[in-house]
């Protein structure tokens, strides 16, 4: 599956990115991720569909503050924040679960 961007009116949920443009890594290390390679492979998560993860970032300024990965197999999901941002977690978690449930067909456990 290619990612799917979700909008849920107060925070902008899009896949993981380092490119020119946009870098998630300063805000992945802050939620405790270090791993070089873990963008490259959240984008495969998404290929095979095996882990569907979404940056929660601030609309206008596109900074990701959150984290949210589903399970399509196990239909478990997580999430995780930066300090102070606990509430964008909170809320895409409800937002990626109806998506689960209304695209996907997925009853989401946590």
């Amino acid at each position: 599956m290619d990612p799917v961007e979700i909008n849920n009116g107060t925070w902008y949920l899009r896949a993981l990115r380092y490119d020119d443009l946009v870098d998630d890594r300063p805000a992945l290390a802050e939620l405790g991720e270090t791993d070089l390679d873990y963008v490259h492979d959240a984008e495969d998560g998404w290929a095979d569909d095996t882990r569907y993860t979404w940056a929660v970032c601030e609309p206008t300024t596109g900074e990701m503050l959150a984290e949210v990965t589903l399970d399509p197999k196990t239909s478990f999901m997580s999430s995780r924040a930066r300090p102070g941002h606990e509430d964008a977690a909170a809320m895409s978690e409800d937002t990626v679960r109806r998506y689960a449930s209304e695209v996907l067909g997925l009853r989401v456990e946590t």
